[in-house]
């Protein structure tokens, strides 16, 4: 396994004032975003949703005629537009739209009896949420995020496989990522969420909360109750069934099509994703900042951005190219991290902390070749008070 490459970056050697200068001016251009919010993003927010509702049209009006790439492709993308609406608007990020609709704000969108009609995916919207949104963004590359790939990846890294092999299996995982991943990850950190410990341990009389976590048992019917059965009917079952009065040929057709799709929006997702937080250049930290300044600047140095600027480039990637952002600002409109993202870059620029842009592919190869144990990512060492290497 290689050894974490030389740190280039020393927070310590920023002055105080200028760190206080840095927040300020962030906080300066988050007031002119917010002051901005209006009509222009909720009719930006909806474009997004038709485009991904005639992409679902596309697919399951061409699903039966046989499989065929058109319809497992749109197919795809109306379940990833799916999964990009729900991240931004699950982040609260329309909430504060002056006149927005109540089916776009975080507490209706995918809860309850919408679920299945807002985000049929594999996973529970509140246990994304609490996994996602609380833990991830509060923890980005602490020991407690429980999406960082390098520690997740411990075992690929560190069982003895040739590199072929490993690269290998880290490809099977991204075909599959989202049911053998995120929804066993999403599901296990929220029925083991503080609270819900607290009061199983109350209900079953415990004297410490950890004893009330949830078995290997009692996730694996979680997840069959609550992940795997409600999806795999869906895009397995009822979604061939509606075309039998067509003939088992139609059926067939709109299985294999909607498999060839699920396959596809795990392996989008998994390219725009996965890197976000990974690479070589990018940093994970051992202990909690100490200031909101040193909170921002993690934000920025632990993620990076794919590249940027129109629907057409900021749709391929989910909105997800503009993760640096979106993390020093998780309630924002989509259209305004576009409008942000030149000031951003040029404000790390100005203060001397690093701002990571690069093309997905490129991104994919650094997240892997971390993965598979190839390359490490940077330590931020509180200890030593700089960007060095513990």
């Amino acid at each position: 396994m290689s050894k974490p490459p030389k740190v280039m970056f020393e927070w310590s050697l920023i002055p105080e004032a200028d760190r206080e200068a840095f927040v300020a001016e962030l906080d300066e251009i988050r007031e002119e975003l917010k002051a901005g919010l209006g009509d222009e993003d909720l009719a930006h927010l909806k474009a997004v949703e038709r485009f991904g509702r005639a992409c679902t049209a596309l697919g399951l009006a061409t699903c039966w005629i046989a499989p065929n790439p058109v319809s497992a492709a749109a197919l795809s993308l109306g379940r990833s537009t799916r999964w990009l609406l729900m991240h931004h608007i699950g982040h609260r990020g329309y909430d504060k739209v002056p006149g927005v609709p109540a089916r776009y704000t975080s507490k209706v969108f995918g809860r309850g009896k919408r679920r299945f009609l807002d985000w049929a995916d594999w996973m529970v919207p509140e246990a994304w949420v609490y996994e996602h949104n609380v833990l991830h963004h509060s923890y980005t590359g602490e020991e407690e995020d429980p999406d960082l790939i390098e520690r997740n990846a411990t075992v690929l890294r560190e069982q003895g496989l040739p590199m072929a092999a490993r690269y290998g299996l880290l490809v099977l995982l991204g075909l599959s990522w989202r049911s053998t991943y995120y929804a066993p990850n999403t599901m296990r950190t929220w029925l083991n969420r503080p609270s819900e410990l607290k009061r199983r341990a109350r209900d079953e009389d415990l004297p410490d909360p950890e004893d009330a976590r949830t078995t290997d048992g009692e996730l694996k019917r979680a997840l069959w109750r609550r992940c795997y059965a409600p999806y795999g009917v869906l895009h397995f079952g009822v979604l061939p069934a509606a075309f039998l009065p067509l003939g088992p040929w139609a059926a067939f057709s709109a299985l294999c099509n909607s498999v060839f799709a699920e396959a596809l929006t795990n392996l989008h997702t998994f390219c725009v994703v996965g890197p976000n937080h990974t690479g070589e250049d990018l940093y994970r930290f051992e202990d909690r900042p100490e200031d909101r300044a040193e909170h921002l600047m993690r934000q920025i140095i632990g993620s990076v951005n794919y590249r940027t600027g129109t629907d057409p480039i900021d749709f391929a990637h989910l909105w997800l190219n503009y993760q640096i952002e979106h993390h020093i600002w998780p309630d924002l409109p989509m259209l305004k991290y576009r409008q942000a993202q030149p000031r951003v870059e040029a404000l790390c620029e100005k203060y001397g902390i690093p701002y990571v842009q690069e093309g997905v592919f490129k991104r994919v190869k650094k997240m892997m070749d971390v993965a598979v144990g190839k390359t490490s990512m940077r330590w931020f060492s509180r200890g030593q008070k700089t960007g060095a290497v513990a």
